[in-house]
């Protein structure tokens, strides 16, 4: 891997990944040893669903949106990737195109080990399947969650339950306010919208009541955790 490319922060936050820093030293060095660096710009995408896989993908700088399209045309996100996060493993596997595309939130920065390269890693690595499939399993995991909870939780829950998801990938402690929480990533009411599965005008009523209960806070520069406990409470309120 070409270290110039990459930044102290960037390669901190590949490595520091609670998966990938999971893996053994010498299957690490094989990953990381065959990488190359693209940058992408706003909304660019990243892989989409007509094209063959040709790459696996880590975030290293900015965020990578997961979405698709509805057949009335709606769009749908799955979630937000965060530095450190890798994924594109399944279409390798499969052969086939993707279901959905995968695009840059922001100016965003990604590494990538071509398809040949990925293969020629599994060949040489055993554990590189298990830790596969217990990278699946989490995210499978994952998805039971967001399904249950489409069924079982008023949107107010959800819309909470997904504030926290975001202020734990993307986090960063606001410099004026010791006890309250920036969550770094720019997303407009309607994005957010596309997130939990609501329109816009119901987000926007839900987010005012958070504000009136000191949960949060909105502001130009992003959305801010006031009161995580607050928050948390109205997470875990059921229907």
């Amino acid at each position: 891997m070409n270290e110039l490319k990459l930044t102290r922060d960037e390669r901190a936050a590949i490595d520091s990944d609670h998966w990938f820093s999971t893996l053994s030293a010498t299957l690490r060095h094989d990953i990381l040893r065959c990488v190359y660096v693209k940058r992408f710009e706003d909304g660019e995408p990243i892989c989409t669903h007509d094209r063959p896989p040709e790459a696996w993908f880590a975030c290293a700088r900015g965020a990578m949106r997961a979405s698709t399209a509805s057949p009335s045309g709606r769009q749908i996100t799955f979630a937000y990737a965060a530095p450190g996060m890798w994924f594109g493993e399944i279409p390798i596997f499969e052969g086939n195109q993707r279901s959905h595309g995968v695009y840059a939130h922001g100016r965003t920065k990604a590494i990538c080990v071509a398809k040949t390269d990925f293969r020629k890693i599994l060949a040489r690595h055993v554990e590189f399947y298990e830790a596969l499939l217990q990278l699946h399993a989490s995210r499978i995991d994952q998805l039971i969650g967001v399904v249950a909870d489409c069924h079982s939780l008023q949107l107010r829950a959800r819309l909470a339950k997904q504030l926290l998801h975001l202020t734990e990938r993307f986090g960063v402690p606001c410099p004026s306010h010791r006890n309250e929480t920036c969550i770094g990533l720019q997303l407009t009411q309607e994005e957010l919208a596309q997130l939990v599965g609501a329109s816009r005008q119901r987000v926007n009523l839900e987010l005012k009541a958070m504000e009136r209960e000191e949960a949060i806070r909105v502001e130009a520069r992003g959305l801010i955790v006031c009161n995580y406990e607050v928050l948390l409470q109205i997470a875990e309120t059921a229907s």
